[in-house]
Order: C-alpha cells, then sequence, then structure tokens
C-alpha cells in the first residue's frame, strides 16, 4: 500500500509539475504576444558587407538582410547551369516572392534549380506559395522523414539549414531565412564564400537531397583537404553531431578571448562546464544574446542559466531594439564559426545544421569588429542585478527548467 501511495503521489506532482509548465507556458505566450503590439520599430546598428581574400577564395560577410538578399538575387540572376537552394522558413512576402521569382527566371533559362524547404517551418505560409513551377525540383522536408520508426526523435528532425550554392562556384551560409522581416528587423550574420569551401557545401546539400529526393545529383569530386575553412554538418539520421564537438574543441583552446552571439543560449553541461572553464583560466568569455527573442519561452529558458555562467565569469550581454538571431563565434583572433547552429539541445543534438569553421586572422578581426559594434547596442547583466530579479522570475526558471533538454 505504501508504494502505491507513493507511485500516486508522485503521479500527482508529475502531472502538477506539467500542469503549471503549461500554465506559465500560456502566460508568457500572451504577455509576450500583447506587448508585441506596442514595441517600436527595431533599429540596431550593422556593418556594411565586408569581402576578404584569402588562399580559399573570397569571403564575403553580411550582417543585414537587404544587403544579402540583394546579392542572393544578383547571383540567381546570374546563374548559367545549376542553382541549390535550402531554407528553413520562406515567408510569401515581398522578398520571398521575388527570391521566387528569380529562381523561376533560372529554370525558366535552362538552369537545373533545386529547392528544399522545411514543412513544419512553413505551416503557416500559403501552401499555394510553394506550388513552385514544374521546372523546378522541390524537395519538401516532410514533418515525419520516411525509413525510420515515428519513435525515434531523429525521425522529427528539422532541416534548419540555409543554403545557396550558384554554379558550384559561389555558396552561401548563414542564419538568415527568407522573408522581410528578416530583411531590415533582424540583426542576423551570413557568409557568402568562392573557391575551395564551395565543394564541401555542395557536397552536403546534394548528401541531403539524395537521400531523400529526385532525380539522384551526382556526387562532388573536386574536394580539397587543403583549406582554412572546414564545414560542419549535424546529420541527425546518421546521429551525427559534429557542430557542438567543434565549439567544444575551439572553446577549451582559446586563451584570449572567446566572443559569441547566439539567438538561444541554452547550453548543455558539458557546453555550460567549458565557458566556465574558459573563463577560470582568464579568457575574456562573452555572449551576446537577444534582450527578448521572437520565442519567450526559449528566453526563460535561457535565463535560468545565467547564475552559474556569470558566477563562472562569464558575460553577458543582451542585445537591445531588436532580434538578433545570428549563430556566431571568434576566438583569440584567430578561428571563427558562421552558421546555422544555435547554441541549444535543438540545433546541436537534433536538428540538421551547417557551420563554417574558419581559420584566419583577417576573418577574425572582421567578426570581432561586428562584435564589437553589436556589443554597442548591448546591456551587460551583472551578477548583483541579476540576483535581484523578482522571487516570481525565480520560481518561474525553476519550474521550467526540466523542459530545458527539449530546447
Amino acid at each position: 500500500m505504501n508504494l502505491r501511495r507513493l507511485g500516486t503521489w508522485l503521479r500527482r506532482i508529475l502531472l502538477g509539475l506539467f500542469g503549471s509548465q503549461l500554465l506559465i507556458i500560456a502566460v508568457l505566450t500572451g504577455i509576450d504576444s500583447y506587448r508585441k503590439r506596442f514595441r517600436p520599430q527595431p533599429s540596431f546598428p550593422y556593418c556594411l558587407p565586408q569581402t576578404l581574400a584569402d588562399d580559399s577564395g573570397d569571403v564575403r560577410i553580411y550582417t543585414f538582410g537587404a544587403d544579402l538578399y540583394d546579392d542572393m538575387l544578383a547571383d540567381i540572376d546570374a546563374a548559367t547551369t545549376r542553382i541549390d537552394f535550402e531554407t528553413f522558413i520562406w515567408k510569401s512576402d515581398g522578398y520571398g516572392q521575388r527570391v521566387k521569382d528569380a529562381l523561376t527566371r533560372a529554370a525558366h533559362r535552362g538552369v537545373d534549380v533545386h529547392v528544399i524547404y522545411d514543412r513544419f517551418a512553413n505551416l503557416v505560409v500559403p501552401r499555394r506559395f510553394f506550388d513552385l513551377d514544374p521546372k523546378i525540383h522541390v524537395h519538401e522536408h516532410p514533418l515525419l522523414r520516411r525509413g525510420q520508426p515515428a519513435w525515434l526523435p531523429t525521425s522529427w528532425a528539422r532541416t534548419h539549414r540555409k543554403l545557396l550554392i550558384i554554379d558550384s562556384k559561389v555558396a552561401y551560409l548563414g542564419g538568415y531565412n527568407i522573408g522581410d522581416l528578416y530583411a531590415t528587423d533582424w540583426r542576423d550574420t551570413h557568409i557568402r564564400l568562392s573557391g575551395s569551401p564551395v565543394p564541401e557545401l555542395e557536397n552536403a546539400f546534394i548528401d541531403f537531397w539524395n537521400a531523400d529526393a529526385r532525380p539522384v545529383l551526382p556526387e562532388v569530386t573536386e574536394r580539397t583537404w587543403d583549406s582554412p575553412v572546414r564545414v560542419h554538418r549535424n546529420i541527425p539520421s546518421l546521429f551525427t553531431f559534429p557542430i557542438r564537438s567543434m565549439y567544444l574543441e575551439a572553446i577549451d583552446r582559446a586563451n584570449r578571448n572567446c566572443w559569441m552571439t547566439h539567438a538561444y543560449l541554452i547550453p548543455d553541461e558539458g557546453l555550460t562546464s567549458t565557458l566556465i572553464a574558459a573563463a577560470g583560466r582568464g579568457v575574456d568569455v562573452r555572449i551576446i544574446v537577444p534582450a527578448a527573442s521572437n520565442h519567450v519561452v526559449a528566453d526563460w529558458l535561457s535565463r535560468g542559466f545565467y547564475r552559474r555562467l556569470l558566477e563562472g565569469g562569464v558575460r553577458l550581454f543582451l542585445f537591445q531594439n531588436a532580434m538578433v538571431h545570428a549563430k556566431t563565434a571568434t576566438i583569440d583572433g584567430i578561428w571563427s564559426t558562421i552558421g546555422t547552429a544555435n547554441m541549444d539541445n535543438l540545433s546541436l543534438a537534433f536538428n540538421y545544421e551547417l557551420n563554417v569553421e574558419i581559420l584566419g586572422a583577417e576573418t577574425a578581426e572582421v567578426m570581432e569588429t561586428i562584435f564589437s559594434q553589436d556589443l554597442g547596442n548591448c546591456v551587460e547583466v551583472t551578477l548583483e542585478e541579476w540576483e535581484r530579479r523578482s522571487i516570481v522570475a525565480k520560481a518561474t526558471e525553476a519550474i521550467l527548467a526540466p523542459l530545458r533538454p527539449l530546447f
């Protein structure tokens, strides 16, 4: 009887916790939705696109969406042989339609166009928008991936990648989805690459395409070992998640500075410990996150880590007046990464993601300049201020904490 009573009480406690979490999520979402009505027009500083040249080819870094889209559209219009395009979110608005029209024009002039988009991410986009021209080869990544048991979490993995490849010569990669909102109102980071990194990114697209879509694309044969740019890709179907390892190795190697910008900061224990260890040995560890992101629950889950990070010497900065959606880091003036993976479990242990790792002082210098400019639009969180937050806030963080592995 005692065991039965214990089991009953445990069930009641778990149901109570789950109910409390659902209630808090509903309240937070409602409050956030109301506040959004009164938020001022987003504004933030950004750098003009900068082009660098090294032995691997040209690198161009973007921090404003309209600049990125202008160059992407120009490259699509100049394409002569093949376009590979993959996105997570593709809005049916002004810029979304411009990209769609450019891809259609390319297909009609004989360019071989392949498009991948994520079904779940675009549930709110009218279905007719994705009735692309018959000349365009399209793969809609499904809600549930075929060929794997539905009970496997990896069957539900999303393709969170944002990738564009033109004529096997130029590749774009980064955090920008496609839409008017991202063109002007969000601060994000994207990169345009030429030279030796392009076949690696093309290979990543082809492998993903050939796993589920048709017609089968030929394999890339011109890949090289000798490049300062390395491509890391998470492949849930193969239970392969190297981007997390890339971050762990780079942070562990840091000896001067580690500056990171992330839309969602929900690190696992290994990443949290590695960041604190770096700060403990004197590394200048700084992380920029949104003061208010587009996912209020993710914000509250992230705040549950602040105290431990601050006590460990990690400096946290809240980006003001706009959503910062970048997924970047630069370390020791030599190492940088730009890509699609957030610092959370969804990106690092669940979704299809792509990041480039760049070894080069010139690229790192540009990334540090961008970080410093973003820093001027931030408010630093101090441990003393954080400890003074209300008991309600602390209780909310504690109740939501068990949800962290799901984000």
